[in-house]
């Protein structure tokens, strides 16, 4: 087990989320034993571990789709950890889940809408949708097509353009890369960088640890449904357990 303190804190900014102490099972299964995450407003974040280690879970979590049964989870200072996913997507907090889930048989177009759903700004909800288009140019070409019948790498952009749809504060982003070629994983890391510019905060799991040290400010390793070490990433990248552990050094 990688060695942490119990309750990480980041403190560059202030903390957009704070999540801590947090336990989850699924029925008589404990996934998360306790579990301390942080994300400061305006940051990219990133969580990694190994195989089974709960990030998934710790992500659902912290979006509403799974209830902890220990903990808190705080969102600009306000307690959420009550609030569903539906009420945490109204305050801010959005997950682009692991293998995208878009709806088959809608158009890329209405993908987008949907990740809209619970807003009223009509005229600005178009204006988004142009943005998306810049953002990912190919969505842009392939509009009116199917999402399902996209490759890879567009239906990730679109699950992101979907999720940036809801005017999120903080976008949670489950396995970025995963099955993606090394030239697509590039360009969802640029648009990811631009995003967080434009002032949208980012917590990216990713499986593929240098690439998540080489896109995030900052760093969590969950080990064993447990939070081991945090804090800026060239911190965490020149721990000797973390470099053995996960990079292979």
């Amino acid at each position: 087990m990688i060695a942490g303190q119990d309750a990480p804190l980041l403190l560059a900014a202030p903390l957009l989320l704070d999540a801590r102490d947090l336990a989850v099972s699924y029925g008589d299964v404990a996934v998360i034993w306790q579990a301390h995450i942080t994300v400061p407003a305006g940051s990219i974040v990133t969580l990694v571990g190994s195989n089974g280690a709960g990030k998934t879970t710790l992500l659902k979590t912290l979006a509403g789709t799974l209830r902890p049964h220990r903990g808190t989870i705080l969102l600009d200072g306000l307690d959420v950890t009550a609030d569903d996913a539906r009420g945490r997507v109204a305050r801010g907090l959005v997950l682009v889940p692991e293998g995208r889930r878009l709806f088959a048989g809608l158009s890329v177009y209405d993908n987008l809408l949907l990740g809209a759903y619970a807003r009223t700004d009509r005229r600005q909800v178009r204006a988004d949708v142009e943005r998306m288009y810049a953002l990912f140019p190919r969505l842009a070409e392939r509009r009116r097509q199917d999402a399902a019948t996209l490759s890879g790498g567009e239906q990730q952009m679109c699950a992101i353009a979907r999720g940036l749809m809801a005017d999120p504060r903080l976008l949670l982003i489950d396995e970025l890369s995963l099955g993606l070629a090394p030239a697509v994983v590039e360009e969802l890391i640029a648009a990811l960088k631009t995003i967080n510019a434009a002032g949208t905060s980012l917590l990216v799991v990713e499986q593929d640890v240098a690439i998540a040290f080489g896109l995030a400010d900052y760093a969590h390793v969950l080990d064993q449904g447990r939070s081991g070490v945090s804090g800026p990433v060239a911190q965490i990248a020149a721990d000797p357990a973390v470099r053995r552990a996960y990079l292979g050094i």
